[in-house]
């Protein structure tokens, strides 16, 4: 597809007339909530949109002072030539364009989903831009709601499929920013122009409108994809100061498209890393998810730490590979796979396993100062989940599931007749999971790891054999227990009732 792309582009560098339609209203200048019509019911319609030729001259570069009214100067391609098609389009977009586009309004296909097709990629989801707006959004469709404070949109359902409509939004100098220059207030609209401005990257800025089939190129997008550069629009460091997430975005989707970051987006990072501090905690939460579950996860991380956006302003970045790197690498090479194979990442495992090793260190600490094994565990648990909650708002359901599987470690590591009720457990297999992953990076014997496969796989009495063999192994917990059960046994002849045996936890891991 890229590659079709290019040869296209190497065709049409003189191109100057206009293939595509543009169904732009007549008065760009007015806001979406000055011209919108009166709320309408679903089945109200108007005539055929309105279309009108676009202009076509030099898309404006990164970083121009033209502002938004470089999107007046877009380019328009023909989607065909491009490799485009409604086909590729999920139903639910293509109904939201068309249903946009029967009221009277503009309505396209933007970002991402864009982007990823001309890539020759799968889209994870479609995005649509319009001058509608979200009270008139809402009243064409009979599911959808309008979420958002800071930034206002519109989810609209069919079935499954969610398909997010945002309203044109206008230039920043309009919005209310705080002392830092972050954005407080997004909901000021706009034109499709001067939302084309306000858009992150270059290759994010592009507007497909299937129904016409023409894809609008205000920015110079397909340039940038084509050179496989990652741009941003307008002054970057201006850029980073509305909204400093942004710094984060540039690391994945270099990471993800494996793209070059253009010197002048790349080169301010460093130096505004601190303002990270001041994005709330929730918002950093979801931005970092995304990052881990990229499918490229590890090479995120990696980069962050290059840019320098870990020491005091994730905590969870600071020690990550310090402490265990062999163990962390594990874990996100195991999360990469599944991702790019389609399958679900649970986040309550993810940073389970990222905070695993800090967690570690600070048990081992707490048991060589005299606390017992597991109130140790414990409380080394909850003062890593702390530190982390000052800037990284994990869900409290979240935090549960990782106790859970970090308590149930010790357990899995004795072996004994508890095995039996462990495996009906509810986070039996995510804890058992952590174990083969704790065993792959040879933190412990990796033979435990085949001994807890062997069980989960094996009838009643193969069961009852592996546990008799464990606890008469020569190992330290099968010494304790038989010792144990010998005790018991003899204290227990008068009614004639031996007592289960109870294998001891051993110490805590060596931290590597």
């Amino acid at each position: 597809m890229l590659n079709r792309l290019f040869k296209w582009m190497s065709g049409q560098t003189a191109r100057t007339d206009s293939h595509g339609k543009d169904n732009a209203p007549a008065s760009e200048s007015q806001t979406p909530a000055s011209r919108a019509p009166a709320p309408a019911t679903r089945r109200s319609r108007t005539s055929a949109p309105r279309h009108a030729a676009l202009p076509a001259s030099r898309p404006v570069r990164s970083g121009s002072r033209k502002g938004a009214a470089a999107g007046a100067n877009a380019h328009s391609h023909p989607a065909a030539a491009l490799g485009l098609s409604k086909q590729r389009i999920s139903f639910a977009a293509l109904r939201t364009c068309e249903e946009l586009q029967q009221a009277g309004f503009a309505a396209y296909i933007v970002g991402g989903g864009v982007r990823d097709l001309l890539l020759g990629r799968t889209p994870k989801d479609f995005d649509v831009a319009t001058d509608a707006s979200p009270e008139a959004v809402q009243s064409l469709f009979r599911r959808a709601r309008i979420i958002g404070r800071r930034f206002r949109i519109v989810h609209v359902m069919f079935g499954r499929e969610t398909i997010e409509v945002t309203t044109f939004r206008a230039a920043h100098t309009n919005g209310q920013t705080d002392a830092h220059g972050r954005m407080l207030n997004d909901n000021v609209f706009g034109t499709r122009e001067e939302d084309a401005y306000r858009r992150d990257f270059t290759v994010n800025a592009l507007y497909y409108d299937p129904i016409a089939e023409t894809l609008i190129d205000p920015m110079g997008g397909v340039d940038d994809l084509s050179a496989r550069l990652l741009r941003m629009i307008g002054d970057p460091t201006t850029r980073y100061r509305e909204d400093p997430v942004r710094m984060l975005r540039t690391v994945r989707f270099a990471a993800k498209l494996d793209f070059q970051v253009d010197p002048p987006t790349l080169q301010p990072i460093r130096t505004l890393a601190p303002l990270l501090e001041n994005v709330p905690p929730a918002r950093l939460f979801d931005e970092v998810m995304k990052l881990l579950e990229s499918g490229h996860g590890l090479a995120c991380l990696q980069r962050l730490r290059h840019e320098g956006l870990h020491h005091g302003i994730l905590p969870l970045l600071d020690t990550l590979f310090e402490t265990d790197e062999a163990f962390i690498t594990e874990a996100l090479t195991r999360t990469d796979a599944r991702v790019r194979q389609g399958k679900s990442v649970s986040p309550s495992f993810l940073f389970a396993s990222l905070l695993w090793p800090q967690v570690r260190v600070r048990w081992q600490q707490l048991h060589a100062q005299g606390e017992h094994l597991v109130p140790a565990l414990d409380q080394a648990i909850s003062e890593v989940l702390d530190e982390q909650g000052t800037k990284l708002a994990l869900h409290r359901r979240y935090q549960a599931d990782m106790r859970e599987i970090w308590m149930m470690q010790p357990r899995l590591e004795k072996r004994g007749r508890q095995s039996f009720t462990l495996v009906t457990q509810l986070r039996f297999r995510a804890s058992y999971d952590f174990l083969l992953l704790r065993c792959t990076s040879n933190e412990i014997d990796p033979a435990l790891g085949d001994w807890w496969t062997e069980f989960i796989d094996a009838d009643s009495s193969r069961r009852e054999q592996l546990v008799q063999e464990s606890l008469g192994s020569t190992g330290k917990s099968g010494r304790n227990t038989r010792k144990r059960r010998r005790r018991r046994k003899s204290a227990s002849t008068e009614n004639g009732a031996p007592a289960e045996g109870h294998g001891g936890a051993g110490e805590p891991p060596a931290a590597s």
